[in-house]
């Protein structure tokens, strides 16, 4: 498959690169100034010469904090942008997969959502990305999957697993949020779901392989689990590790503010789909090994 998809250097971007490839898959990163999500016309111009079989919309805004200043700009980049990428899969009459977040929940249900749970985003983030999801549907309602994923981190970009590492060369204790929980994403194995999807939009005009579906690891964890997940496996490797001081959401102020429970659940891809990720426990193996052999 010939695959464009919207970004240079994010982290599924760079995921689908090394996995893509892997998979004898062609793709085409799409950004700036060919591409600029705020500037529709460069959207359709640059999807348009990649000629795809595929568009897989993944750049977005998500400075999550900064969003609540810039409410203009965060809109006009994951709603309208994704909005734009929409039309110019329509005008190719390509299939469209889209991601998108937990932030349009409001993290107050007792279980994981399932897709057709009733949206509220508590920040412009999350609001931001559910406009971008409906901008989707409106646009290209029939050939388009929308992907809500979560908690994303990978050996590429900036992400949880190595702030924490980072922050652990420093430091011999650091507190994190024990009352916020959700499903820890590996961006390698998100690429892998988004190529399974690929296939089977390309392959297969099933409304069901269409619409909005979640798709996040196996497993939850608060963001202290996480991070002391993390430290074990850095320390295995030789890595650095620290000791994890649980505290609650109020002593972690943050403009934004996040679900307390961004749990995901995803057996609506794995019915259609067939995709299942990995546990997420088993991803982050893969990951911190990654970046300890580059460190190394």
């Amino acid at each position: 498959m010939r695959i464009a998809v919207t970004g240079r250097s994010g982290q599924v971007v760079s995921c689908l690169h090394e996995r893509g490839k892997a998979a004898g898959h062609e793709v085409i990163a799409l950004g700036r100034p060919e591409l600029d999500l705020a500037d529709p016309a460069s959207v359709h111009r640059a999807i348009v010469a990649a000629r795809p079989d595929v568009v897989v919309s993944a750049a977005a805004y998500t400075a999550v904090d900064k969003a609540e200043s810039e409410a203009g700009m965060a809109h006009a980049i994951n709603a309208a942008g994704a909005g734009a990428v929409a039309d110019a899969a329509r005008e190719l009459q390509v299939p469209l997969i889209h991601l998108s977040t937990d932030y349009v929940f409001d993290g107050r249900l007792d279980r994981p959502y399932v897709e057709d749970d009733p949206t509220g985003p508590t920040g412009i983030y999350g609001a931001s990305k559910l406009a971008g999801e409906e901008a989707v549907l409106r646009s290209y309602p029939d050939n388009s999957a929308v992907l809500r994923v979560a908690w994303v981190y990978s050996p590429y970009g900036g992400n949880f697993v190595k702030t924490m590492l980072r922050l652990a060369a420093d430091r011999d204790e650091i507190s994190v949020v024990a009352d916020q929980i959700g499903n820890p994403t590996s961006a390698l194995d998100i690429a892998d779901g988004v190529l399974k999807v690929a296939t089977n939009l390309v392959a297969s005009s099933d409304s069901a392989l269409r619409g909005i579906f979640h798709m996040t690891a196996t497993g939850e964890a608060s963001w202290a689990g996480f991070a002391e997940a993390i430290f074990a496996a850095s320390a295995e490797r030789g890595g650095p590790s620290a000791s994890v001081k649980h505290i609650v959401t109020a002593d972690y102020p943050t403009p934004a503010k996040r679900p307390a429970n961004s749990r995901l659940a995803c057996a609506k891809i794995l019915e259609a789909h067939d995709v299942r990720l990995p546990q997420w426990q088993e991803s982050l193996q893969t990951v911190v090994e990654h970046l300890s052999a580059r460190a190394a």
